[in-house]
């Protein structure tokens, strides 16, 4: 498998970031919802807190590094 180009992380850390705002949205309008399944919601939480780790870790590779 071939490392990703800086355009290809930089487009995937965009799509990411978009899911996360979505799952933040759908989280909060679950929450909102009395009939609203617990468990549902904690695997948004789940996915949207994995979500964040993958953002971070490609958004890391972006960052070059310097020699020591």
């Amino acid at each position: 498998m071939e490392p990703l180009s800086l355009s290809e992380i930089t487009r995937r850390v965009s799509e990411l970031k978009l899911e996360h705002r979505n799952l933040d949205a759908e989280i909060d309008r679950l929450i909102a919802d009395i009939q609203a399944d617990e468990l549902s919601i904690k695997r948004l939480k789940k996915r949207k807190l994995w979500l964040k780790d993958c953002i971070s870790r490609l958004e890391s590779a972006l960052i070059p590094d310097e020699p020591a």
